[in-house]
C-alpha cells in the first residue's frame, strides 16, 4: 500500500506583516489570524520574530517529513539556480524593508539563493528556561582546553549566531557593531539582560565607543545602556535570541572563543579585519582547504564583494592566511591556513651540519 502524499498537506510557511498605523505598527499573521494592538516601533521587529518562533515550535515536524516549501511553489522566491540540494533548513526572509517577515522550510540551496535570507539554527528555537544563570567565571587555573568535538561545537554556535545576525541586523551594520551584537546575544539571559564588564569592552577595543550602541539602538535591536555605570548593563529587544539552546555556560564559551577565534587571532587589527577573520574561523574545518560562498562572507561581514576581496588580501599580507582564491563559476571562496612551525625549546639547538674530520 502506497502512502505517498500522506503528508502532502504539511505546510511549514509562516508570514507576519507589520502594518504602519498612527499609534504604532500592528502585527498581522494570516496563519493564526492574529492581530495585535499598536506596538512600539522599537519592539515591532522583535515581536514579529518571536511570533514566527512560536509557530515553528508549535508546528514542529520530524526532519524526515520536512520538505523544501520553496520548491513546492516552483522556487519563486529566488533567481533560478541548479535545483534543490542539501538539508532542509528553517529560512528567515525579510521583505519590503522589514514590513514582512517569512519563516519557512527550505533546502540549503534555495535558502542560499534567496536574498535577505538567513538560516535560523535550531539553537534559537529551544524551550524557554525560567532560571537564568550568570556566565561562569573563569577558573583560577584558566579555562579547561576543550577537545576536538567541543571546538567544533563552539565554532558552530558562533557561526549560527553570525548567520542569524546577518538578517536580524541592517545590511550595512558596521563590523564593530556586529562584534558587539554577537557578544551581547551569546551572553544574554532568558530575559534579554546582558552584563558586559568594562575589561571585556577594553579587550575588544570598544570601550567608550558610544556610536556602536547608538547604531544597534537605532536598529531597534537593544536599549541604550546607562554609560555612567560599570559594568555596562543593557536589555536586548530581539526576542528571537532569548530562548537559545544550549545553556548559557556553553554559549559563554562560544563568546570567549569569538574574542580570540583560533587559528585566526588578530587582537590588534581593525574591526573590519577582525570580523572577517572571525567569520573565516567559524567556517574553518579540519580539512586542508576551507571554503564557503562569497555571498555568505559578504552578508555576515556587511561588506561588498570588492571589500571582502581586499580584506582577504590583507589577511594574506599579515600571514594570517597563506592563500585564498575565488571560484567564480560557483561563487565560492577557499582559503588555506599557514603551516604551523615547530617550536624549539630554550637551550636546545638544532643539529648543525658538521664537516667530517680527516682520518
Amino acid at each position: 500500500m502506497r502512502l505517498a502524499g500522506a503528508h502532502a498537506a504539511v505546510r511549514r510557511i509562516w508570514t507576519v506583516e507589520l502594518h504602519p498605523r498612527a499609534g504604532g505598527p500592528t502585527l498581522v499573521c494570516p496563519s493564526c489570524t492574529a492581530h495585535t494592538s499598536a506596538l512600539k516601533a522599537s519592539s515591532a521587529r522583535a515581536a514579529a520574530l518571536a511570533h514566527l518562533a512560536c509557530h515553528a515550535r508549535a508546528d514542529a515536524l520530524p526532519a524526515h517529513l520536512r520538505s523544501c516549501q520553496c520548491r513546492a511553489r516552483g522556487c519563486r522566491w529566488h533567481p533560478r539556480h541548479r535545483g534543490c540540494a542539501g538539508p532542509v533548513l528553517l529560512a528567515l526572509t525579510r521583505d519590503r524593508g522589514g514590513r514582512t517577515w517569512r519563516l519557512a522550510d527550505a533546502c540549503a540551496a534555495c535558502a542560499a539563493a534567496t536574498s535577505n535570507t538567513a538560516v535560523v539554527p535550531d539553537t534559537l528555537l529551544g524551550s524557554p528556561r525560567s532560571h537564568p544563570s550568570p556566565c561562569p567565571p573563569a577558573s583560577a587555573h584558566g579555562r579547561p582546553r576543550p577537545g576536538a568535538e567541543e571546538r567544533v561545537r563552539v565554532r558552530v554556535r558562533v557561526r549560527e549566531m553570525l548567520t542569524y545576525l546577518g538578517t536580524a541586523l541592517p545590511r550595512f551594520t558596521s563590523p564593530a557593531a556586529r562584534q558587539l551584537a554577537l557578544q551581547c546575544a551569546l551572553r544574554s539571559d532568558t530575559r534579554g539582560h546582558v552584563t558586559l564588564p568594562a575589561g571585556l569592552l577594553r579587550g575588544m577595543r570598544l570601550h567608550g565607543s558610544r556610536e556602536l550602541w547608538l547604531e544597534l539602538a537605532h536598529a531597534h535591536w537593544l536599549e541604550l545602556p546607562d554609560f555612567r555605570t560599570l559594568p555596562v548593563q543593557l536589555r536586548l529587544l530581539d526576542a528571537a535570541v532569548l530562548d537559545q539552546t544550549p545553556g548559557r555556560r556553553a554559549r559563554c564559551r562560544a563568546a570567549h572563543w569569538a574574542l580570540r577565534p583560533t587559528p585566526l587571532i588578530l587582537p590588534a587589527a581593525p574591526p573590519a579585519l577582525r570580523l572577517t577573520a572571525l567569520v573565516l574561523a567559524a567556517h574553518t574545518s579540519d580539512h586542508a582547504e576551507h571554503g564557503t560562498d562569497m555571498d555568505v562572507l559578504t552578508r555576515l561581514c556587511g561588506h561588498s564583494p570588492q571589500q571582502t576581496r581586499e580584506l582577504l588580501d590583507r589577511l594574506v599580507t599579515t600571514r594570517t592566511l597563506s592563500a585564498w582564491h575565488h571560484r567564480r563559476e560557483t561563487d565560492e571562496v577557499f582559503w588555506q591556513l599557514p603551516q604551523p612551525q615547530a617550536r624549539i625549546r630554550p637551550g636546545v639547538h638544532p643539529p648543525q651540519h658538521q664537516t667530517p674530520r680527516p682520518c
